[in-house]
Formats: structure tokens, sequence, C-alpha cells
């Protein structure tokens, strides 16, 4: 819904950020005098789960839209309601929708922002009407608009930098000319709920993938920090046959749809307060993926969102970078799957190129028939194959530093330490060598399945794949040029609670 008080508006492209201290962006603000300094007392009404920026400013309704995040992490807001009050029926129900509230309890053909507040936004649990005052000094910075605020919102302070442009490059080139760039973007609503403590207990992501579906469940603290509660994989095969038949077959899906139901039983018994689901590759390429997704909704509720190959590799490449410590420099990070493999390139946290590769583990193991033990001549043919779909990655630059991810980078390194019980703080920065993959490569070409089950820190239900997705990795490296890689045990799961429910 847009209503004719916003509409013609262009959306603008916005990075923000909180904190105390800006560092050198307060040296390029202080040498220059504001444009314009303005004091304003606002009300935002706050969810829990994710939602649009919903507030009441001058007296008027206001609501931004999130239209899309671009490949650095760039946030384009559309407003779509402009409306004074009293606020008519129709326009209530759209402001709550953008804050995830769908039918909320209306007895009032209009009403007052008193009647809205106290009616409606206090009886719900998961909504917060927050007073805030602002003072907002505005700039120009290359090209852009620019604006440091200090920020006052129910007797709780901060302050926020926020850069905008209809140009996501001039954006971007701001940041930088600020010194900004490895702060996080986060928005309006994500800030006020973090600096309030709002929204604080659990939250539960659901990555459908090609070979297994990834659970987690992490409780956001007060500060902001986040605690894994349950983190947990079941391998249901949803893209078994599909390099064959190009479709998905129906007991994978039903074996898929059970494992993501018993996850939202377990989301519920937890305590969960939203859950976030994604599909990643089997669900981009099957053209019956549709059926899953319904069948999921009609089962349980959850709606899974199948993501673009470039939106999963930007994920990964946050929780890789959020979780671990790494130095400057250029940095390709890689995540294996079933049905694809995901990498991004950047440098200092930016995103520079990311792309997906129909190369996963599923496909080359069903057509080398790698689930068991094989001569040396057929993983030296698989080994060939993977190099030639790999092959662009050999005409670039070597990275400084590589980091992998995914189920058969975080079974290689609970192997190589050997792990009878996983470990998620071992494997975290584990640093395997080509030497170490080549032995678990020779390992798993000499046994077959039964025996690949019993080996020490492989996960039994990634028997059959390991060998090709051993494969996969060891001609990363290869093609990148690189001896050695960092383990991230944080994945696409990690990096969408990040993204949807953290700051």
């Amino acid at each position: 819904m847009v209503n004719a008080a916003v509409e013609g508006i262009v959306p603008r492209w916005e990075w923000r950020t909180f904190g105390e201290t800006f560092g050198s962006a307060e040296e390029a603000f202080a040498a220059q005098s504001p444009e314009r300094v303005q004091e304003s007392d606002e009300l935002y009404l706050l969810s829990v789960g994710p939602g649009d920026t919903v507030k009441i400013r001058a007296g008027l309704m206001d609501v931004k839209h999130l239209e899309r995040v671009d490949d650095q992490g760039l946030e384009q807001w559309v407003p779509v309601m402009k409306e004074g009050f009293p606020l008519a029926a129709d326009g209530v129900r759209a402001a709550l929708a953008a804050l995830g509230l769908a039918d909320p309890p209306l007895t009032r053909d209009s009403y007052s922002l008193e009647e809205l507040v106290d009616e409606i936004v206090r009886p719900q649990p998961g909504l917060l009407a927050v007073e805030v005052h602002k003072r907002r000094s505005r700039y120009t910075i290359g090209g852009c608009t620019a604006e440091l605020t200090d920020v006052r919102a129910n007797g709780q302070a901060t302050r926020t930098i926020a850069v905008e442009s209809e140009d996501p490059d001039r954006v971007l080139s701001a940041v930088r000319e600020l010194g900004l760039e490895g702060r996080p973007n986060v928005s309006y609503p994500r800030g006020l709920k973090s600096l309030l403590g709002f929204g604080a207990g659990r939250y539960a992501v659901v990555d459908v993938g090609t070979n297994s579906v990834k659970f987690h469940i992490g409780e956001r603290s007060a500060a902001g920090d986040w605690l894994t509660v349950v983190d947990r994989a079941e391998i249901t095969r949803l893209g078994e046959g599909l390099d064959e038949t190009g479709r998905l077959g129906n007991e994978p899906i039903g074996r898929t749809v059970d494992a993501v139901a018993g996850m939202v039983e377990q989301a519920a018994q937890e305590g969960v307060v939203s859950t976030a689901a994604v599909g990643t590759a089997a669900l981009r390429i099957a053209p019956n993926s549709a059926a899953f997704v319904e069948a999921v909704r009609d089962r349980c509720g959850l709606v899974v969102e199948v993501i673009s190959a470039e939106e999963e590799a930007r994920l990964a490449y946050l929780a890789a970078t959020s979780g671990l410590a790494l130095a400057g420099g250029s940095l390709a990070v890689f995540d294996t799957g079933g049905g694809s493999s995901q990498f991004t390139f950047g440098r200092r946290g930016r995103v520079e190129e990311r792309f997906s590769l129909e190369v996963g583990a599923v496909r080359y193991t069903e057509r080398y028939g790698l689930s068991g033990a094989v001569a040396a001549d057929v993983v030296d043919g698989a080994l060939a194959a993977i190099a030639d779909d790999l092959a662009g990655l050999a005409a670039r630059a070597a990275p400084d530093a590589v980091v992998g991810m995914g189920g058969a980078v975080t079974n290689l390194a609970a192997v190589s330490h050997g792990l009878s019980t996983y470990d998620p703080e071992i494997v975290q920065a584990t640093v395997l060598d080509r030497t170490e993959i080549e032995r678990q490569i020779e390992l798993y070409r000499t046994t077959g399945g039964d025996e690949r089950r019993s080996i020490v820190g492989l996960q039994p239900g990634r028997a059959d794949v390991i060998l090709a997705g051993a494969c996969i990795v060891r001609t990363v490296l290869t093609q990148l040029g690189a001896d050695s890689l960092t383990v991230s045990d944080r994945g696409l799961r990690h990096g969408l609670l990040v993204e949807r429910f953290g700051v």
C-alpha cells in the first residue's frame, strides 16, 4: 500500500551506524559547518521481529518499507505512508502489517494516536511504543546527505550517523571517506531495539539446503550478544535425483518437510520469539520448488523464502567475517553445499564480488559413484571435472586469506581433530592445509559407506558425500593458489540470524 502523499518519491539507499564515538568521521563533520540543525520529538513503533520503519512525526503516521538489500548490504527504503490522525482502520492495518502484525484486533473505523497506542500497541507483547528525541546535524559528504544525530529514547542515549543517496555507489564512497567502512549497517528500528534491550530473547533460523536442513536457535541478550541454544542439522537429501530428473522427488520433499516441521515444533518448545527460513540451491533450480514451499506452509505455518545465489553468498560472508578475527587484506570465502558452492571476495569487511557455481557434493557423488570405495582413477576423473567447473577461479589473483564453511569443511575439521562429539568452538578457526585434505580424500576413497560412518569426527549422515565434498575443497584451494584455509563453523544460518534479528 502506497498512499498519495508519498507517490513519486524516489527511493534512497541508506547506510547507518550507531555508537558513542565515530573516530575520523567526527573530524570530517567538525571541519565543516552543518547545513541544518533540527530537533524533533517522534514516536517509534517497534516489533520484536523484523519489520519496516514505523513512526509518528509531526502528527503523521510515517512508514518506510525496506525494498531490498544490495550486494554491499546497503538498504533501500521506500516511503509508503504519510497520513494524519485520526487514522482510518485501513491505514492502521497497513502500519501494523509493516510491523508484522497481520490481523490486528480493530474495533473502530478510525483511531487517534492515543487510541492506537493505548488500545492496539501496548496490549501487544511483541510491540513497543518508544518516545525518541533527535538532534540532527545535516552535512553533504561525497554528494550524499549525511547526518550526525544525538538520540534519546526512553531515557537512554546514543548517537547515529546516516549516509543517504539515490546512488548506492556514492553512499559506499562516502562511508569510506568518513572512515566508517568496517562498522555494521544498522537501521533505526534495529538500533533502537538494541539500545533498549527490546526483543532480547530467542530467535530461530532454518536453512533448507540440497543435502541437509540446518537449524539454529540463538538467544540475544539485552547487550546484543548471541548465545547458541540449539545448532543442529538433519540430512534429508532434498536434492536427491535432481541432477538426473530435473525435479524434486516426492520422497525427498516428504522427509524434508518432516524435518522442518520438527524444527518448528522444537522452536516453540524453546520459547522462540520468531523464526526465519530460507531455501537455497535445490529450491532455486527445481521447477516444482513451490510444491515444497506450500507443503511446509500447510504443515507448520512457516514460510520458506527461496533466496538468490548472490544473497546466499552475502549472508555466508557476513557470518564468516563476523565470527573470525581476520587480518586485513584480500579475502575469499567459499561455502560448499550439496547442489552448489558460493564464493565471495572482499577486503576489510567489504564485499567486492560474489557468485555461485553449480558445484555440489551430491551432484558429483551421484555422477561418479563416490558414496563408496572407488579406484584412484575415478577420483582423478572427478577432480578433473571439478577443476573444469571451477576453472574461472584460477584466473584470479591469489587472496591473502581463504575461509571455508559448510558441511564438508566442518566435517574435515572435525575428523582432523578426532572429535567423537562435535564441538563448534574447536572447529571454529581450524586451519586445514592441503596435506590434511589429501590425506582425508585417500581415507574416504579407500573406505565404503559403513566403514566411513565409523570414522571419528565424521557425521554418519554425511558419509556418502564426504569424498566429493573433500575433492571440491581441495580443488578450490588449488584454483585459488592457496595452501590452506581457515574453517568457519558459522554458516548461512548465522548470517541470517544477524541479518534478520541482530544488530
